[in-house]
């Protein structure tokens, strides 16, 4: 009997990060699918120990790609992207699964930070001077970029961090799932922008909470990740050139659908 959601994780010398984050029991309805990216650890072992079914691949392919891959492999109705760094709450999957069939589009749940407090993972318009911005400083700021919940309310938002995105296996394949041209970074505002166009929202649920350590490689200095994030950046505007620059008619016209629900609480709430 097909299972009703499929946690798909993509891991690279994560074994640490799995055995913190992933430790308890899941639900029977629940397959969990890890797509290691040539780990030199003992990621692939850590996973299969803790029940996940790894697929293993040669070479470090990417986040999108491998993202793809377990795609292909799932069985689930239900989809949920979920970095090694993310604690699911698995009682609140009924209430997420509910959002998905009523809103129809992308889904994330409100994430937080490990003290508890809300982390902001439903963003604005991924304006080139919002990403400046957030990058300069970790405080929040009043210009709509950094979007959170307001108790269990459901919000709909430009795009949200692809530590968590959730929605049905229909939803998902109709828009190809994610862009492999992105190796690494920005492929989270493409994979919601994508969503938009095709008529599918996207939605930040307040009433499920899950917990992420936010590990980050560009937060301190280490070449190679600042060289792809860069390498992303440059891709990604080179496919929304409009976002290079300040809110306005541009940005509206090329994104009708994201521009004026960003923020928005979600009419599908009850």
């Amino acid at each position: 009997m097909p299972s009703t959601w499929s946690f798909i994780t993509v891991t690279y010398n994560s074994a640490r990060t799995l055995r913190h984050f992933w430790k308890g029991d899941r639900p029977g309805d629940v397959e969990w699918i890890v797509v290691d990216n040539a780990s030199t650890d003992d990621s692939v072992e850590t996973a299969e120990s803790l029940g996940a079914r790894v697929i293993r691949l040669d070479e470090n392919a990417g986040f999108s790609a491998a993202n793809n891959r377990g795609l292909v492999e799932s069985e689930g109705r239900y989809i949920a992207f979920t970095n090694p760094d993310v604690a699911v709450d698995w009682e609140s999957l009924p209430a997420l699964q509910a959002t998905i069939d009523q809103t129809g589009g992308l889904v994330a749940p409100q994430l937080l930070n490990s003290d508890g407090t809300l982390q902001p993972n439903g963003r604005g318009a991924p304006l080139l001077a919002h990403k400046v911005l957030n990058r300069l400083s970790s405080q929040p700021r009043r210009n709509g970029y950094q979007i959170l919940t307001d108790g269990d309310e459901r919000r709909e938002v430009f795009w949200v961090i692809g530590a968590a995105v959730l929605g049905s296996a229909d939803a998902v394949r109709s828009i190809d799932g994610w862009n492999e041209r992105f190796f690494l970074y920005y492929e989270d505002k493409d994979i919601c922008i994508r969503a938009w166009r095709s008529g599918l929202p996207v939605t930040l649920d307040g009433g499920a909470r899950w917990t992420h350590g936010w590990a980050r490689e560009t937060s301190g200095f280490k070449v190679m990740p600042w060289v792809r994030e860069f390498q992303s950046m440059a891709r990604f505007y080179s496919l929304y050139p409009e976002l290079l620059f300040g809110p306005g008619a541009a940005v509206r016209r090329k994104h009708p659908r994201a521009s004026a629900a960003s923020g928005r609480v979600s009419p599908a709430r009850r």
